[in-house]
């Protein structure tokens, strides 16, 4: 058996009165979204998820900045908070992610890891974000 997979949705049409911002969208619309949703495999929608709290981890680092120390955007209590979210999920999706697991595992050490580097005063081992999902990073 295998998975099906997504199909790439064409551009959405205009909304029916002509209106480009979406506030002539009714009923018919949305249950059309919510259907093609429906559609979504599982891991997909968890691999997504995944990805996007890792990307918005690393923006609070400042991983996207030449120097992340002078990133105007970093943040360590939202990356903690990001990172635990991450963590969570991860550990308890690691069984349907198959082969998706090893590679957001990694992803996750190494945002671990670099929020350790990061504090002025790190965490004890087994205390740093995600820890009580993931067991001590060092």
């Amino acid at each position: 058996m295998t998975e099906s997979q997504p199909t790439e949705s064409p551009e959405p049409a205009a909304p029916p009165n002509g209106d480009e911002s979406g506030e002539g969208l009714d009923a018919t619309d949305t249950t059309h979204n919510v259907r093609e949703l429906s559609n979504v495999p599982s891991v997909e929608v968890i691999s997504r998820a995944a990805v996007m709290l890792m990307s918005a981890a690393a923006e609070k680092l400042g991983l996207a900045e030449e120097d992340p120390d002078d990133s105007p955007v970093r943040d360590l209590d939202e990356a903690r908070r990001l990172i635990t979210s991450l963590a969570g999920l991860i550990t308890a999706s690691v069984e349907y992610l198959g082969p998706h697991a090893g590679a957001l595992r990694d992803g996750l050490q190494t945002l671990q890891r670099a929020f350790r580097e990061a504090s002025s005063e790190p965490d004890p081992p087994g205390q740093g974000p995600g820890e009580k999902y993931t067991g001590p990073v060092h």
